[in-house]
């Protein structure tokens, strides 16, 4: 069976939200999901995943601070070539999103989908949706 893990991390909920539906696609899609805040991930985590998923929301034009800890955690794992996706919520630019395409891509090696998943504020029951499908078009590229 394919496996993916989404690691994120939230401010306001709003990622989190984004997170658990992303991951609900996934399931709907046969894939075996691990769930885990950025803050409680390590290397070790990302090993036997064929997708490393990773959603942080955008506070002043930039990541959250444990995402961006868990970024140098990240560089431990041997990911190239592995599928990756990022995406976030934001309430003004939505750098967050770009800053882990562009890490994943650059610095892991990763087959990033492309363009990431941005979200402005909070989800509504449509941003919900996209979510889902989201987490189905991650499973498509990993089965």
């Amino acid at each position: 069976m394919t496996k993916a893990i989404v690691i994120y991390e939230s401010r306001s909920g709003n990622t989190e939200m984004m997170a658990k539906a992303i991951v609900a696609g996934l399931e709907e899609a046969g894939v075996d999901v691990e769930l885990k805040r950025a803050v409680r991930a390590k290397a070790d985590d990302l090993k036997d995943m064929d997708a490393v998923v990773l959603g942080s929301p955008t506070y002043v034009r930039s990541l959250i601070a444990a995402m961006k800890t868990f970024l140098f955690e990240m560089e431990k794992a041997d990911l190239k070539g592995k599928v990756g996706a990022a995406f976030g919520s934001y309430g003004w630019s939505g750098e967050s999103i770009e800053i882990l395409t562009e890490t994943m891509k650059n610095l892991a090696g990763m087959n990033v989908i492309e363009p990431g998943l941005r979200i402005k504020g909070r989800p509504t029951e449509q941003g919900l949706k996209e979510c889902r499908e989201f987490g189905k078009k991650i499973a498509e590229k990993i089965k």
